[in-house]
């Protein structure tokens, strides 16, 4: 899935065997930008509503902030990350 080799960026070169593996290179990050799409999408109910904020209202601001921002990024690792190519996905993604 990755689009690398699409654009030209890649030479088809496996990876370090050190390197993380794809799927744990996504999770890291999807991780990462759910709690700042949280942050982020609560400030701007805040600063969208003013004193009209509610609590449920906030708090679907901010769930929606997640799951945006971690599913756009995670979708964004998976294109462009060396990691996430076909080659070194099958070699360092297999199941032990």
């Amino acid at each position: 899935m990755s689009l690398r080799r699409y654009l030209g960026y890649s030479d088809g070169d496996l990876m370090r065997s050190d390197c993380k593996p794809c799927s744990r290179l996504m999770r890291h990050t999807a991780g990462i930008y759910t709690v700042g799409g949280a942050l982020g999408f609560w400030i701007l109910c805040r600063l969208h509503y003013g004193p009209r904020v509610t609590i449920p209202r906030s708090l679907r601001w901010a769930a929606c902030g997640a799951v945006t921002t971690s599913s756009s990024t995670a979708l964004l690792v998976r294109l462009f990350s060396p990691e996430c190519e076909p080659q070194n996905i099958a070699a360092y993604d297999k199941k032990k």
